[in-house]
């Protein structure tokens, strides 16, 4: 269940909302969940203010144990994806996109510590925008309206879930209804779901029935079909 996970803000959003779900959601956890907000589709109208707040929050996250008190992001899980975190945006930097962050850390603490990366003035073909970082970086899309966003969000292979931040009640409506994705947030970060309700995607994201809810049964059964004879089968 790969996810590239779009998070739409739309003109109208509220931009401290906005920026909040976008900083929790895309770097939360590290990054290292496949429901992660990794592409951000903002619009023209609030995008330079959007990215203007996310970055300055960006910079006041404390990385560092995440045991400790007052941490915001703790370590990469491990040397392999720590590298694998970096490649992408050094790939992007030398691609000619700006990367705000993502400067590796040594820090006291025993671990693989990156600042939050995150990657301006992205083209949809861009691969940070393919392919699943699965780590603390994301990328920003600038999308000219809602019907465009709408376009970007579901310009993917994966389609496990999608989120806009908005305060128009007609295009959350109608992105909740075509957005092609397992799971749709209004006003929430992509990243986060509770666990008594279906979880799945679509497309690349998707693999049989959903887990989680009522449909777990379903996804942890194996269904066998079994025929016996009750006496000679000749005779019957």
């Amino acid at each position: 269940m790969g996810g590239k996970n779009p998070l739409v803000v739309l003109d109208d959003a509220d931009l401290d909302l906005a920026v909040s779900q976008a900083l929790g959601g895309a770097f939360g956890s590290t990054g290292q969940r496949c429901t992660a907000s990794s592409r951000l589709i903002v619009t023209q109208g609030i995008h330079d203010a959007f990215v203007e707040r996310l970055t300055a929050a960006m910079a006041a996250w404390k990385v560092g144990n995440a045991l400790h008190e007052g941490v915001d992001m703790g370590p990469v899980v491990n040397n392999s994806e720590f590298i694998q975190d970096l490649q992408y945006v050094a790939g992007a930097a030398a691609s000619g996109r700006e990367v705000f962050g993502g400067e590796v850390l040594e820090l006291e603490s025993d671990g693989f510590y990156m600042r939050p990366a995150l990657v301006l003035d992205t083209d949809p073909s861009d691969r940070i925008n393919r392919e699943e970082v699965f780590g603390p970086v994301a990328s920003v899309i600038r999308a000219e309206d809602y019907m465009h966003a709408l376009h970007l969000a579901n310009d993917t292979p994966f389609g496990l879930t999608a989120g806009i931040m908005t305060t128009s009640l007609a295009a959350a409506t109608d992105f909740r209804r075509r957005a092609r994705a397992g799971m749709v947030m209004v006003n929430l970060a992509t990243a986060g779901v509770d666990f008594h309700v279906p979880f799945g995607g679509r497309g690349a994201s998707s693999f049989g029935p959903r887990e989680q809810g009522e449909q777990a049964r379903e996804f942890f059964t194996h269904t066998k079909t079994a025929y016996v004879a009750a006496g000679d089968p000749t005779q019957i």
